[in-house]
């Protein structure tokens, strides 16, 4: 990780990537905000919009023409306009590897939050994956909102990096310690579905950027025992609870949709009216292409 700004070695590398990196990073909604026609034929001005956006903070919202269109096509040809080809096929996934994320009580999703109409804390997508398995691009495609809530709050992953370095760079060592995050294995009935997945919250992707797996779920998780993760892990809660100008709180309508290098994000519990709550999410092995 030479001249690397996540190397704790290297604090010149990093004080210079902090100061680019704050002095571009948007701390306005709006700025995030790309309105553009049909999402699966993006004009180069369009495409160029968002990927500016996703540069600068790993995220970017669309404000597409589509509205309701259900067409699954809108997700895939958007994604694959920026790199995003290669699907996670996870077990709440439709055939095509694209998840309908609606209220669904049968028994394959009863028990999973996503379907349900709960709210979800702090998280990033895929945390409980294999290390070859991890998300670094994500999509959510809204075809139709819920009556009332159902916001998402939005917060940078390299921010966090930044804020919680600042307080204590230890407490970032600790964070990528590979045995930093335990999720248990998930058993139904005796049979396991998915083994115990130890890791790293933080980690440096073999093109030297950075990601991050987390969920602040209170149960089933384990967490490093030693004194200097419970301090990482209090700090980086604390920052994650914390207001700042980097916090996002928005609501996709139909037709926009959210594409990232899979930020931090919640979701606030909603009701549906006449129509459910519709949303379509593309999980991805690749990260944004050029950001």
């Amino acid at each position: 990780m030479s001249n690397s700004p996540f190397d704790l070695n290297d604090d010149v590398a990093y004080q210079q990537w902090r100061e680019r990196k704050l002095a571009a990073a948007p701390t306005d909604l709006g700025a995030l905000i790309v309105e553009i026609g049909d999402p699966r034929r993006l004009t180069p001005v369009e495409h160029a919009a968002i990927l500016e956006r996703c540069r600068l903070a790993n995220m970017a919202i669309y404000v597409g023409a589509t509205g309701d269109d259900p067409d699954k096509s809108i997700p895939t040809a958007l994604g694959a306009s920026f790199g995003l080809h290669r699907l996670d096929h996870n077990p709440g996934a439709d055939e095509d590897a694209i998840t309908s994320l609606t209220v669904q009580t049968d028994a394959r999703h009863e028990n999973y939050i996503p379907y349900s109409n709960r709210p979800i804390a702090w998280h990033t997508d895929g945390y409980y994956n294999r290390p070859e398995r991890q998300i670094n691009g994500l999509l959510l495609h809204c075809v139709h909102p819920a009556e009332l809530g159902g916001e998402n709050a939005l917060l940078d992953h390299e921010i966090v990096y930044i804020l919680v370095r600042d307080r204590d760079p230890e407490f970032i060592r600790a964070l990528m310690h590979p045995d930093c995050m335990t999720i248990p294995a998930n058993r139904v009935d005796g049979e396991e579905l998915r083994p115990e997945q130890p890791g790293p919250v933080f980690s440096i992707r073999p093109d030297g950027r950075l990601h991050m797996r987390y969920t602040n779920r209170a149960r089933n998780i384990v967490w490093r025992d030693d004194p200097l993760t419970a301090a990482a892990v209090a700090c980086l809660k604390e920052v994650l609870h914390t207001d700042s100008p980097w916090h996002f709180l928005g609501r996709l309508e139909a037709g926009w949709g959210l594409i990232s290098n899979n930020v931090l994000h919640t979701r606030t519990g909603f009701t549906d009216g006449a129509i459910p709550r519709l949303l379509y999410r593309a999980r991805y092995y690749d990260r944004i292409a050029g950001s």
